[in-house]
């Protein structure tokens, strides 16, 4: 896999990492080859993974979860 370990990335680096991915994967899922979607997909997914270790008790906003959804629909 390309790129610094996500272990071994400081906080701004792996954010600014996974920024990157998300901004690329619609024009890699379109147009890469299946190598470069496999790789992409590994590489988010490693990252990911890094993030949430570091932040397990991250923040999450009400109105992502099930209920706010719902609360969302009805008003």
């Amino acid at each position: 896999m390309a790129g610094v370990p996500a272990d071994q990335l400081d906080e701004q680096d792996l954010l600014r990492e996974l920024a990157h991915l998300h901004e690329t994967r619609t024009e890699t899922l379109r147009h890469g080859s299946d190598d470069a979607l496999e790789a992409h997909t590994e590489r988010t997914q490693a990252l990911e993974a890094e993030y949430l270790r570091r932040h397990p008790e991250r923040e999450v906003d009400p109105a992502r979860l099930r209920s706010g959804a719902r609360a969302r629909d009805a008003g």
